[in-house]
């Protein structure tokens, strides 16, 4: 079994800064989201430090519009759009040591500008600049394919 490696793209990184530091809010605040059929990917929450804490998700280009409609006169929204994301998914991931390094070894040798990372168990995925997307890409294949 080898690494799979998808993509996506027109993709929005939203960071709420100063968002309460409660679970019950963030739920309201994705709910409130999800009832205007926005759908939200991958979600970073950055340790409290205090009463607040920064939020940040992806979004479709698509979606930016409405969402930034939502934000108005509510919260500051940090927007940037029109990345990519790279996702490398090995359920080796789970019990072998290393793997993860050469995907991100793979990245920095590509000087990739990462917006966000998120990783699960058995998967990596990076947003990534559009301009960085095609070098970054191959990169992550290439290290991807040696596992």
């Amino acid at each position: 079994m080898s690494a799979t490696v998808t993509t996506s793209s027109d993709i929005t990184l939203i960071t709420l800064q100063n968002c309460p530091n409660s679970i019950s809010y963030l739920a309201e605040l994705l709910d409130q989201i999800a009832a205007m059929s926005i759908n939200i990917d991958m979600i970073s929450l950055a340790p409290a430090y205090g009463a607040t804490t920064p939020l940040s998700f992806t979004i479709s280009d698509n979606d930016l519009g409405k969402f930034l409609e939502f934000t108005k006169g509510k919260m500051k929204a940090v927007v940037s759009s029109g990345n990519s994301k790279i996702s490398v998914y090995d359920e080796r991931m789970r019990n072998t040591p290393g793997m993860a390094a050469k995907i991100f070894q793979a990245a920095a040798k590509a000087n990739t500008d990462v917006r966000i990372i998120t990783t699960s168990e058995v998967e990596i995925a990076f947003l990534v600049t559009s301009a960085d997307f095609n070098e970054t890409l191959e990169a992550i294949e290439k290290a991807a394919a040696a596992f």
